[in-house]
């Protein structure tokens, strides 16, 4: 199996890069959050994931080897092919994905497109125990970390901001430290924004 690439970055698109190793040019899908992690670069290194089908063999690459683990327990849910958890971590980071399946937050999921409600509550139920136990989360802080996130997010709405603009700069704050009250969460935003 091919678990990372590094050599020369032949061409870059927002759906997959072109990397060229000893001379073999290797075709690799990508996120748009990997796409955004890729700087134009001479050499680069990505971690890989190959899927083999009876028809291809179709390279994954991903800037982190976080975002490749979260690649891997997507595809092991019933219903959710690669070019759908290529969707999901195009629409929202791999931190977001997992903060969203261990609080069981169905609507951040379902909000990916061409993610259902049966398909997101199936996410949530398969992976959720996973997710706590590989990411070693605490339940009960994840969902009130979750509830000041949405009261933040709504207050945000109200002053006038984009949902998606305010919800990158709360998850920016929140990425910083989790312990924040909503009224911290707010003001910190607020200067992103």
């Amino acid at each position: 199996m091919i678990t990372h690439l590094k050599g020369k970055l032949v061409e870059k698109n927002p759906t997959y890069v072109v990397i060229e190793c000893a001379g073999i040019g290797y075709f690799v899908n990508i996120s748009l959050n990997t796409f955004s992690s890729i700087k134009d670069e001479e050499n680069i290194s990505l971690f890989t994931h190959l899927q083999i089908k009876e028809d291809s063999h179709t390279l994954f690459g991903f800037a982190e080897r976080s975002e490749r683990e979260i690649f891997r327990l997507l595809l092991s849910v019933s219903g959710i092919g690669s070019s759908t958890a290529r969707t999901m971590l195009s629409s929202l980071s791999p931190a977001q994905i997992r903060d969203a399946i261990a609080s069981g937050d169905v609507p951040t999921i379902q909000g990916i497109k061409g993610i259902g409600a049966k398909t997101a509550q199936r996410v949530i139920l398969d992976l959720r125990d996973k997710i706590l136990k590989v990411y070693d989360i605490d339940e009960v802080s994840v969902n009130s970390n979750n509830t000041n996130k949405e009261e933040a997010l709504s207050a945000l709405e109200v002053l006038g901001f984009v949902r998606r603009q305010a919800e990158k700069a709360v998850d920016k704050v929140l990425s910083q430290d989790t312990s924040l009250s909503v009224e911290d969460i707010i003001k910190r935003a607020l200067k992103n924004l």
